[in-house]
């Protein structure tokens, strides 16, 4: 795959203010980054440079745009990055897909899940990137997870990360979580979309279940809550690491 990097010079008071630059980079099509240099494929910037410029605009930073050899890039960053190690012996492969599990977001959904007992339970990993909080839940007993992502590219290894650690996931692609009755749902994605997703979320959990949501930061939590209570889902529990946040909702 050809692909341009974008070599950003950024600014930022506090370290969370980059994260979340970096993250909507990537919800905008960046596929990797390095420091302050963010790899985008050629075909997303050729055909759609204005949406990252419109984006880049009211930040005035300095950046510079060029073309990269026509390499393997997903090879080399594997090769860099390798196999990660979670609780529960879970291996991840991650390939350039957001949810090694060291995010801070990753983190406390993987240390809600540590203390729950899913057995039986029927999971949706909304948003699955690596497929680090299904392989999870089904590591704590849950009987069917099903997963989905906007990102081929992330469904197939979701899919290699599942068989790697020995564990059945229904991974597909799509952009809306897929029809069903849930006990728990998962969603570790931009706070735009968990509020625009909020009726389905309510719609396919099951009376008694559980909406776990993070991916987004303090100054989101009035927007995510009033929207959860719109649809009849009260909070249940609320964690914070550093801005980032998790919340708990029940149906």
């Amino acid at each position: 795959m050809r692909y341009h990097v974008l070599h950003i010079k950024t600014q930022f008071a506090e370290e969370w203010q980059k994260e979340v630059f970096d993250q909507t980079l990537c919800d905008l099509g960046v596929d990797t980054i390095d420091g302050n240099d963010y790899y985008i494929p050629s075909d997303t910037w050729e055909t759609q440079p204005s949406t990252i410029t419109d984006y880049l605009s009211p930040f005035r930073f300095q950046f510079s745009v060029e073309a990269c050899p026509d390499e393997n890039w997903n090879a080399q960053w594997e090769a860099e990055h390798g196999i990660q190690k979670l609780p529960m012996g879970v291996k991840i492969v991650p390939h350039c897909a957001f949810g090694a599990g060291h995010h801070e977001t990753t983190g406390m959904m993987i240390d809600a899940l540590m203390t729950r007992d899913l057995s039986g339970q029927t999971v949706l990993d909304n948003g699955c990137g690596t497929g680090v909080l299904g392989i999870m839940a089904m590591k704590r007993g849950a009987k069917i997870v099903k997963a989905i992502d906007i990102d081929e590219k992330s469904v197939e290894n979701t899919r290699e990360n599942a068989a790697l650690n020995d564990v059945e996931i229904e991974a597909e692609l799509g952009s809306t979580p897929p029809d069903g009755e849930y006990d728990l749902i998962l969603s570790n994605i931009h706070r735009n979309i968990l509020i625009a997703q909020m009726s389905l979320y309510a719609k396919y959990l099951r009376k008694g279940g559980e909406l776990w949501l993070s991916g987004f930061l303090a100054e989101d939590r009035e927007a995510i809550c009033e929207a959860a209570e719109r649809e009849g889902l009260r909070l249940r529990a609320r964690e914070e690491r550093g801005e980032w946040q998790m919340m708990l909702f029940g149906a």
